[in-house]
């Protein structure tokens, strides 16, 4: 099976290429700038078409959530234009599309994990780029499948757990939000997901349950929390830790606001698939043994 994945560094796209490589039945090619760029989509019909495969991941956006707050246009040519040509490109060589979203399409206003029947709001740019893309996704190409994700990190990359680790070799103690809460969620196991997805598209001719579906890490937890957990296993291999006191979102000001329930349930994910990632704190251990190697 071929699969094309949009862009070449982000953490899913490296974590991608990791994965399939373990499966000699995938062969997943990474395009990217300048070959492939969502801001000119004349390069993602030429590209993708002449790729021919069997599916595309649409994985490439635009993630700088407070600097959105002044690209908008940017930002949605990227989110919202250049996703509704990945998935546009892909109906016209018969190919079904999965396109990687996010928890910031709702307002994080809820008490409970949100599921893909709850009503979207999002607060900032990056969200409603993000939630226009979707819309521009199921309207470009009807074998879609939409994965809203949070809270990403891995070895490769920007993020949260790699953050926390290198502060940590300066300091002995920082202040980390505790009341956003959301599902730590490592990009192995989102590619991971991703492969099930594929698997099954490739061996189920009468798939038919196309449409949005949420894939996160199990378990949820608060920032200030995820950072503890990191610090502990970090600790436990004799990596650096630091101490973590905790403060109120309003404390710390951030250009776009950020929502304080990120949950998202992904139970759908696991009734369609049967697969479910692991519990974040093994994920997350996982992620650091690594970091620490490295």
């Amino acid at each position: 099976m071929r699969i094309v994945v949009t862009g070449r560094e982000g953490q899913v796209v490296s974590s991608l290429v990791e994965r399939a490589a373990l499966d000699p039945s995938v062969e997943l090619l990474p395009l990217g700038r300048p070959e492939l760029d969502l801001t000119q989509p004349e390069t993602v019909y030429q590209t993708i078409r002449a790729a021919r495969p069997d599916l595309v991941v649409s994985a490439a956006a635009y993630t700088a959530v407070d600097q959105a707050e002044d690209e908008p246009d940017l930002a949605r040519s990227i989110n919202e234009t250049g996703a509704g040509a990945v998935a546009q490109a892909a109906a016209d060589i018969g190919a079904p599309v999965i396109h990687l979203s996010t928890d910031y399409v709702f307002s994080g206003d809820g008490e409970k994990p949100y599921t893909e029947h709850d009503p979207t709001g999002p607060h900032g740019v990056y969200g409603w780029t993000k939630l226009d893309g979707e819309v521009a996704v199921a309207g470009a190409n009807l074998r879609h499948l939409i994965l809203r994700t949070a809270w990403v990190y891995s070895p490769f990359g920007k993020n949260f757990v790699k953050t926390m680790l290198r502060i940590a070799e300066n300091r002995d103690s920082i202040s980390v939000v505790a009341d956003q809460w959301g599902n730590p969620t490592s990009a192995i196991d989102i590619a991971d997901g991703i492969l099930r997805v594929a698997n099954r598209l490739r061996t189920d001719g009468q798939f038919d349950a196309f449409g949005v579906y949420h894939l996160a890490g199990t378990g949820s937890t608060n920032w200030s929390t995820f950072a503890r957990a990191i610090f502990e296993a970090s600790r436990n291999l004799r990596g650096p830790f630091a101490e973590v006191k905790d403060i109120l979102t309003a404390e710390y000001q951030t250009q776009a606001r950020r929502p304080l329930n990120s949950r998202l349930s992904s139970e759908k994910f696991h009734d369609v698939f049967d697969w479910r990632a692991p519990a974040w704190e093994q994920s997350m251990t996982s992620v650091v043994k690594r970091l620490l190697r490295a």
